[in-house]
């Protein structure tokens, strides 16, 4: 008997050696960062920003692709069928796990397709609305929008993203009533809140403060728990509506089956990015950075499935 359990382990360590020695050198060719989702918004800042520091550390490129279309899923599908060798990535916000919430098919599993590798970054939400529409805080928006029930135009950068599910707690926190406009990312949807054509916007803070400060358009609240460091004048929802606090949150994934070496390579690289500077970069943007092992961001994306799947579920949130 033990000739053949001899036999059988070298031969089953034989087959993983290759395995083993790939997951040892990687990388050594440049890595693919897929962002499934269009340039220029606070997704694209912040998955570049970690791909240069990456990169860095590494000594090799990790090169940025977007990849929109499909509400993120055309982007995340490239990815859940990559090869699990280290060599394709995803950079995604909270919308990838709740956006198939909404969605009749999807051609992947978030929680069986994808490796959690780290949680980067959580973003407290800014409540924007145009100029034309006059609002000074959010007191005078929900009047307005009381006054005008489904009349105020919103925009969401993609349905399902923390930025649609806040305008939802919104409408029911106040008690008012919004006529939602799905946009394909949040950079189109900036453009239109300046340019008159909608009325407001909820999206991470990092992309509206250079438009706020530029006297573009008017942050009347943000959603974090207490006032931003960026953002001082501006109060918090909370200040109007007792408890009420939103936020996004970015992470990076690989495909199932990824090696656990290389998962955990990638995870140390990023904690040390965010020990680094990183950390520091973010706060500046207001955004709060993450951390922590693979595990602890297996959870917090659980956790945060469960809690947005009820407000979905209660609102009837579906892709149209």
């Amino acid at each position: 008997m033990r000739r053949p359990i001899r036999a059988l382990v070298g031969a089953l360590l034989t087959l993983c050696a290759p395995l083993y020695a790939m997951a040892q050198a990687w990388p050594e060719r440049p890595v693919r960062v897929v962002i499934p989702f269009p340039p220029g918004g606070t997704l694209d800042k912040v998955g570049r920003m970690l791909a240069q520091r990456l990169g860095e550390q590494f000594g090799q490129q990790f090169v940025v692709e977007n990849k929109p279309g499909g509400n993120g899923v055309i982007g995340g599908d490239a990815v859940a069928k990559a090869p699990p060798d280290g060599y394709t990535l995803l950079f995604n916000a909270s919308t990838f796990v709740t956006a198939p919430m909404t969605m009749k098919t999807v051609p992947y599993s978030v929680q069986n397709d994808f490796v959690p590798i780290a949680l980067v970054a959580q973003a407290p939400l800014s409540i924007a609305t145009g100029s034309k529409l006059g609002a000074s805080d959010l007191k005078s928006l929900i009047a307005a929008a009381k006054a005008k029930p489904g009349g105020l135009n919103f925009a969401v950068g993609s349905v399902g993203s923390a930025g649609h599910l806040c305008t939802a707690r919104l409408e029911q926190a106040a008690g008012i009533s919004l006529s939602i406009v799905p946009y394909k990312g949040t950079a189109p949807a900036f453009q239109d809140l300046i340019g008159g054509q909608i009325e407001g916007f909820i999206d991470p803070v990092l992309g509206s403060v250079q438009f706020h400060k530029a006297g573009q358009l008017r942050v009347v609240a943000v959603t974090s728990g207490k006032r931003l460091p960026n953002l001082p004048d501006v109060a918090t929802a909370s200040e109007t509506l007792p408890g009420f606090e939103c936020a996004s949150w970015y992470g990076l994934w690989a495909p199932a089956k990824t090696s656990g070496d290389i998962v955990g390579k990638l995870n140390g690289a990023v904690n040390k990015a965010l020990a680094a500077d990183l950390a520091e970069k973010l706060q500046a943007d207001g955004l709060v950075a993450g951390g922590g092992s693979p595990a602890d961001f297996a959870k917090f994306q659980a956790d945060d499935i469960a809690s947005s799947g009820k407000i979905i579920a209660e609102k009837k949130i579906s892709v149209q």
